[in-house]
């Protein structure tokens, strides 16, 4: 068993009634019922997890979307990324994750083969990027 299947199993014991999405790489999936559920509502492809579990999900880039689509249909959900003790802001979240791409985008900049108007152009797209990020 999948350690996702494992602590799906969990989860749905507390909360029968609640959606979980679980971060996995750059996708959320929802597993089983859930996965059913989610398939019903925006026409996702159901594919295996393994030999007896199915799931179905979306790129983590369509992770605002899809909070406010579930958040609009009144349906109760959780985001499991296990890189968190618990996700209880959504909002928070998301920014965290966009603060993460920034900062990974700066850890990648190659300094010895930039030029002056590379650097500012790119100072200038992160500085628009964090005001997006703190005006949310």
């Amino acid at each position: 068993m999948s350690k996702l299947y494992v602590e799906y199993l969990k989860l749905k014991s507390e909360n029968i009634n609640k959606l979980y999405l679980f971060k996995s790489g750059i996708f959320y999936i929802a597993i089983e019922d859930d996965a059913k559920k989610l398939s019903e509502l925006f026409n996702f492809k159901l594919t295996n997890l393994n030999d007896s579990v199915i799931k179905c999900g979306f790129p983590q880039k369509r992770l605002e979307f899809y909070i406010d689509k579930l958040n609009s249909l009144n349906i109760l959900f959780e985001i499991i990324d296990l890189n968190y003790s618990k996700v209880d802001n959504y909002s928070d979240y998301l920014n965290n994750n966009k603060i993460k791409d920034i900062i990974k985008s700066i850890i990648q900049i190659d300094m010895n083969n930039i030029s002056f108007k590379e650097s500012f152009e790119f100072l200038e797209k992160i500085k628009i990027e964090l005001n997006n990020v703190y005006n949310n």
